[in-house]
C-alpha cells in the first residue's frame, strides 16, 4: 500500500524509496564528482614540477625486485650457468682452430697429390699417389663433420 509521493520520495509498506529523477540527479552528481577528482590527480599543484617520464634518469625509481640481489640458489645456478657457457665458448674455439688447422693441411695434401699426379705418365698411378687421396678424402669428410657441429647450450 503506497501512502504517497513527496518531494521525489515514495513512502511504501516498508521503506521509503527514491524516485527515478532522484537517482539520475544522485548519479550525475557522482559522476561529476569523479571527473573532477581525475582531473585533479593530473594537475600539479601551485609550486610542484611534473614527474619526469617513466624511464628518464631524472625520475627516481622505485625499489623492486629486480634491485634486490638473488638468493644463494639462484647464485649457484647463475654461476653455473656462466661456468658453462664459458666451455662452450673455449670447445667452439678449439674446434674453430682444429677446422683451421685440418684445413690448412687439407690443402698442402692437395697441392701435394697434383704434383705428384704432374710428375707420373696418364696411364700409371703409384701406391703412394694413392694413400695420398685415401687421406685427403678423409681429411675432407672430417673437416666437413666438423663444420657442421656447433658446441652450444641447446
Amino acid at each position: 500500500m503506497q501512502l504517497g509521493n513527496i518531494q521525489g520520495y515514495s513512502v511504501g509498506d516498508a521503506a521509503v524509496t527514491r524516485s527515478a529523477g532522484t537517482k539520475n540527479r544522485f548519479r550525475r552528481r557522482v559522476v561529476v564528482c569523479c571527473a573532477v577528482m581525475a582531473a585533479m590527480a593530473g594537475v600539479a599543484h601551485p609550486g610542484q614540477e611534473p614527474l619526469p617520464p617513466v624511464g628518464s634518469p631524472d625520475r627516481p625509481s622505485t625499489p623492486s625486485t629486480a634491485n634486490h640481489l638473488p638468493d644463494a640458489n639462484a647464485q649457484m645456478r647463475m654461476r653455473e650457468q656462466q661456468t658453462k657457457q664459458q666451455n662452450f665458448e673455449a670447445a667452439n674455439v678449439e674446434r674453430k682452430r682444429q677446422l683451421a688447422e685440418d684445413s690448412a693441411r687439407l690443402l698442402k695434401l692437395a697441392t701435394d697429390l697434383k704434383a705428384e699426379v704432374d710428375k707420373t705418365s696418364k696411364d700409371t698411378l703409384s701406391l703412394i699417389v694413392i694413400r695420398k687421396a685415401e687421406e685427403i678424402e678423409r681429411l675432407a669428410r672430417n673437416v666437413k663433420e666438423k663444420m657442421k657441429l656447433t658446441v652450444g647450450p641447446g
